[in-house]
């Protein structure tokens, strides 16, 4: 898991946000402030969680699979950025 030891300060800082917003929620939700607030603040958190996993998820098909940058005409390496792209756009 060498990139997600190099990136390690960077996706721990990123956690820690994520939680704030989880925290954000639940203070909504303590507050009984209006649905749509609570709503909003769930989004966030969800599109923090997708974006993250969609990171850890490249790192991982670019360390582990191939890298699509080492040999950008091979048929592999265009299959990998298909998958990249296709994450990317389904989780962020």
């Amino acid at each position: 898991m060498a990139h997600t030891i190099r990136d390690k300060k960077k996706l721990i800082n990123r956690v820690r946000r994520i939680r704030g917003q989880l925290d954000a929620a639940e203070g909504a939700l303590e507050k009984e402030l209006d649905c749509t607030v609570i709503m909003h603040t769930l989004a966030a958190g969800r599109g923090a969680l997708d974006s993250l996993m969609a990171e850890v998820m490249e790192g991982h098909i670019k360390l582990h699979l191939v890298d699509p940058d080492d040999h950008p005409t091979s048929a592999q390496a265009k299959a990998a950025q298909d998958l990249i792209d296709v994450i990317k756009t389904y989780l962020t």
